[in-house]
């Protein structure tokens, strides 16, 4: 609404009254991710958990998969070169994986990122602490050799959880090296005969239950903690200022007055 200068709508040199709507304040976090992550996660887990059972089922009661897994497994052994397939195989050492984890670590713990590291940490922790008994209880010897203790594949849940969960923490556009580096891996350790192919699989399967619960960890952890707001400095105040500026102009209800450090609301005289 028109006025003269100092009285009225509108005033030359005097910032809008704006509605700036809702914005996270500067310095505070992202929002927690939508409920759907929930679902998502708990869907991946009961597929994963499905299929383990479904496997080790197949494994110990020497039932028709695992007819075929050691039929497939004879057919493709030693095929591909024999220093890629080494290579491969190597990947899932935890020589070679787990520093990988721990420079990922070390970088959330630098973005104060504490609760998904320990989740992908403790996540890497289970592996050899639920494979070393399902080896001892499965009791499977492996393609070229009468000793047992093959499945499920160590090496395979060790490069799953290092690498997926390396990638989770330093940023999610790594995901796809991590799934390559994983089936690299099981491609590996096949091809080289330590493993049958359901091992591997069997392994990934263990390994997706573990990242699960580490993403949901992850998630609750930063839905149950409110963001606490840090001091805005002058690249905050600047962020501020544009959202302002480039929000919908709103009028004032009432005229308003020019004052040292803003503006005042005025009553209008009858």
């Amino acid at each position: 609404m028109p006025g003269l200068p100092g009285i009225g709508g509108a005033t030359p040199g005097a910032p809008e009254c704006r509605d700036a709507g809702v914005h996270p304040a500067p310095g505070v976090p992202p929002l927690p991710r939508p409920p759907g992550a929930l679902r998502a996660t708990a869907i991946v887990t009961a597929v994963c958990s499905a299929l383990f059972a479904l496997i080790t089922w197949q494994v110990t009661t020497r039932g028709p998969l695992r007819a075929l897994d050691e039929h497939l497994g004879r057919t493709v052994v030693g095929g591909g070169p024999p220093h890629l397939t080494e290579f491969l195989a190597d990947l899932g050492s935890p020589g070679v994986a787990l520093p990988v984890l721990a420079a990922a670590a070390v970088l959330a713990l630098h973005r104060r990122h504490w609760v998904p590291a320990a989740a992908v940490v403790t996540a890497m922790a289970l592996v050899p602490a639920l494979v070393a008994p399902l080896k001892v209880l499965t009791d499977r010897a492996g393609p070229l050799t009468l000793e047992t203790g093959y499945f499920p594949s160590g090496h395979a849940a060790t490069a799953m959880v290092a690498y997926t969960g390396a990638a989770l923490l330093a940023g999610r556009r790594l995901v796809p090296v991590a799934v390559l580096l994983t089936v690299g891996t099981g491609i590996g350790l096949v091809l080289r005969g330590y493993h049958w192919p359901l091992d591997v699989l069997a392994s990934w399967s263990l390994a997706g239950m573990l990242l699960a619960g580490a993403v949901l960890a992850g998630s609750r952890a930063g839905a149950d903690v409110p963001p606490r707001p840090r001091a805005a400095g002058p690249v905050a105040a600047r962020r501020l200022v544009r959202v302002l500026r480039t929000a919908p102009a709103r009028p004032c209800s009432g005229p308003t007055r020019l004052v040292r450090g803003g503006r005042r609301r005025v009553m209008r005289r009858r």
